[in-house]
């Protein structure tokens, strides 16, 4: 709104220039041979509609060119510039289906208005008022072609743009359907084990205290872990798609993942850091995601040789690093949501997501993941 404003307050300081620049000489021209008193009424006739022009196109040319014929009988021929302006904004801000009648009327009258003087400079003069009027129609029907043109490309791309932001709502609706599919599995898992040790922590309970005890201990174990995955589960938006039976994996089967990509033709090379086995379930399942869908995104854009996993854990942090020596970024197309999935997870999980570009050529994914149950900052 604010922008439509400047721009139309920009446009009526633009007519108000071109009246004052026209009124000046239109004036003396026509007080060459009358009085200034008798020449006035024509000139303002001609002139000061066109401070309208662009809101009423039309009327505005059937004024100018009612009082173009009519001074010509009165004070003589007057420069044709203003009529010249009209006819311009009638081509370049109608319809042509508008602006081509209102063309044809105004060269059908326009002789009438030269025939009391046929000539201001000689007898071709008739011809070059003519020329003049026709150059503007058909300057103002190619700005007018011009604008479409442009507000058409504009339209296209706020409707892609549009496009775009629900493809990636829905993607992010649809990452977060699967990853509460996947914990749900997680925290099915848990309260199993808690189940059956519970079980077996009722028979031994009078017999064997210490095995007792054990369990209970692992049982409480089990239930936090169920827990914190709960409390993530409860953020994310439920689908009621049915969630797979399969076991979910983990880093531990990143060396077979690697092992099915280097089966392509990709050079993947794996450094494993500190100890990989007692990680919370959710970010086990998400770190081996986030690697799996990295790979698969340099398999498919990446045109790489060669790829680098690195995974990191340290006493409070678990760390990702996929990057490759791809000639294109190793991302997904427009229309793709591999990205989209790794920040959902990264950011279900309070961790931190980085894409970039390699500074010796490629792309880089970085991620990590807190394992103390707070988020990185």
């Amino acid at each position: 709104m604010i922008r439509e404003r400047l721009q139309q307050q920009k446009a009526n300081l633009i007519d108000i220039g071109l009246v004052a620049i026209l009124l000046p000489p239109t004036f003396v021209w026509a007080t060459r041979h009358h009085s200034p008193a008798i020449a006035a009424a024509p000139v303002l006739l001609q002139t000061l509609p066109l401070l309208v022009r662009r809101r009423y196109p039309l009327p505005v040319l059937a004024v100018v060119l009612s009082a173009s014929i009519a001074t010509q009988y009165v004070v003589g021929a007057l420069p044709p510039f203003a009529l010249g302006l009209a006819l311009y904004t009638v081509a370049s801000h109608t319809e042509r289906r508008v602006a081509l009648p209102a063309g044809v009327v105004t060269f059908a009258l326009l002789p009438l208005s030269l025939i009391p003087h046929a000539s201001w400079n000689g007898d071709e003069s008739v011809l070059h008022v003519i020329v003049f009027a026709a150059a503007a129609w058909i300057l103002g029907d190619n700005l007018r072609t011009k604008r479409a043109y442009y507000r058409e490309l504009e339209e296209r791309a706020e409707r892609l743009e549009r496009e775009r932001e629900q493809n990636v709502r829905r993607a992010a609706a649809e990452e977060q359907a699967r990853i509460a599919r996947e914990l749900h599995d997680v925290i099915a898992h848990s309260v199993s084990v808690m189940v059956v040790q519970a079980a077996a922590a009722g028979d031994v309970f009078g017999k064997h205290p210490e095995r007792a005890r054990e369990a209970l201990r692992s049982i409480e174990e089990s239930g936090r872990s169920a827990l914190t995955e709960l409390r993530r589960l409860l953020g994310i938006v439920r689908t009621r798609e049915q969630s797979s039976r399969e076991p979910q994996p983990g880093l531990a089967a990143l060396a077979e993942l690697v092992e099915q990509v280097r089966a392509t033709g990709l050079e993947v090379e794996l450094e494993l850091e500190g100890e990989l086995g007692e990680l919370p379930a959710g970010v086990d399942l998400s770190a081996y995601r986030i690697v799996q869908e990295a790979l698969t995104n340099t398999l498919k854009h990446a045109q790489a040789s060669r790829a680098r996993v690195r995974v990191s854990r340290r006493t409070d942090e678990l760390e990702l690093e996929i990057s490759d020596d791809g000639a294109n970024p190793g991302v997904e197309s427009a229309d793709g949501h591999g990205l989209i999935g790794m920040q959902e997870r990264t950011a279900l999980l309070g961790g931190v997501l980085e894409t970039e570009p390699a500074p010796d050529g490629g792309f880089s994914v970085r991620a990590r993941f807190p394992l103390g149950g707070g988020r990185l900052v």
